[in-house]
């Protein structure tokens, strides 16, 4: 019940997201702009909001607060990369792939940054955490890959790439006040673990009902 309900809880805020993010881009699907630019453009700053969260040092909510605004512009570029090679027909195979390969790496750049800073302030625990999320966030991705690959259904689950960039900023931006930083990192990999458990159990339920007979 409690899945069904998250599950439309989902459904509801990405159609809504997606809906936007068509409408915004069909003034920019006319111009020259493509899709693999935004990509380009929105990689480069995740890894420029990975450079300022190193340098918290020197000024904790400047660089924070920068970081996060950095990697929320280069995150939405790259989730609309999507909407407008939609708007403009200039889907390709190449794109999807670039698009679907740089978001990995987006995640990684910040991720990795904060390990650096858990590292920095002697915090073993929250640097395994640290790890463990992007760990985490690729086994996301790669079970909905796999899914899709097997012509299942493989986007269920609340720990997707929109939510992990919403924790991700929520801790950036809280990061200067107690161990803000670290229980985001905290729910983040907690969530990513949960994710890749409800897909992998979404594939099997799915791979049942084909009448897989060796899942009986």
């Amino acid at each position: 019940m409690a899945d069904t309900a998250l599950a439309r809880l989902k459904e509801g805020y990405t159609s809504g997201a997606r809906r936007v993010a068509s409408r915004s881009m069909s003034g920019l699907a006319r111009t020259r702009v493509t899709p693999n630019a935004l990509t380009t453009a929105g990689v480069s700053l995740c890894a420029a909001a990975a450079v300022l969260t190193y340098f918290e040092y020197r000024n904790q909510i400047l660089y924070f607060w920068l970081a996060a605004l950095v990697f929320v512009v280069g995150s939405v570029l790259d989730i609309l990369d999507g909407a407008l090679a939609r708007a403009g027909g200039k889907q390709s195979p190449f794109g999807a792939f670039l698009d679907s390969t740089t978001d990995r790496v987006s995640e990684a750049f910040v991720l990795g940054s904060i390990a650096l800073v858990f590292h920095r302030r002697g915090n073993e625990v929250a640097l395994g955490f640290a790890f463990a999320a992007v760990v985490g966030s690729f086994l996301v991705s790669y079970t909905r890959a796999r899914a899709e690959a097997l012509g299942l259904k493989g986007d269920v689950g609340i720990g997707s790439r929109a939510e992990r960039v919403v924790v991700i900023t929520a801790g950036l931006v809280l990061a200067p006040w107690w161990h803000c930083l670290d229980a985001a990192i905290y729910l983040l990999t907690v969530t990513a673990c949960f994710t890749v458990v409800q897909r992998v159990l979404s594939v099997r339920r799915q791979l049942r009902s084909t009448g897989d007979s060796t899942l009986r």
